[in-house]
């Protein structure tokens, strides 16, 4: 047994939190992130499959997205939302896929994001999560200020 004195306590301050139905260690608001940063895996998966239904789709080997649904046996509500991703702006999917950025809204909020312009997409997807890893609200600030110039 150890001494009162030899013991050392070592207080991390995280924060558990739910993204994408599993649980997600946070780090402080103070932290940065460092370069080596990845891409949550469940995005990117989604972001592929739904290419390859959009490939697929384009090249005449299903007529409805719920033909689609059924080969691959996921619901046609599902097939169709997921689909959307294909149909983000170029920008987000670069900057999601080769820069390996964070997006500031999940899997879900992205696939109704397509909808939007493409400039709207990229402010919308990205410039909330840079103010969040920055972690103060100045940088959101200057943030909102660069997207609206």
């Amino acid at each position: 047994m150890t001494k009162l004195d030899d013991t050392i306590r070592v207080l991390i301050p995280l924060k558990v939190r739910k993204k994408n139905g599993r649980p997600k260690i946070l780090p402080p608001a103070d932290y940065y992130p460092s370069e080596d940063q990845t891409q949550d895996p469940h995005i990117l998966r989604a972001i592929g499959r739904a290419w390859g239904w959009r490939r697929r789709m384009d090249a005449g080997e299903f007529a409805t997205i719920q033909e689609l649904a059924e080969t691959v046996g996921l619901a046609e509500r599902h097939v169709s939302r997921q689909l959307r991703l294909a149909y983000l702006a170029p920008e987000v999917l670069k900057r999601l896929t080769c820069g390996r950025e964070a997006t500031a809204v999940s899997l879900y909020d992205l696939c109704f994001l397509a909808g939007a312009i493409w400039g709207e997409q990229v402010e919308r997807a990205f410039a909330e999560g840079a103010a969040r890893r920055m972690g103060s609200d100045v940088c959101w600030s200057s943030a909102i200020g660069a997207a609206a110039e």
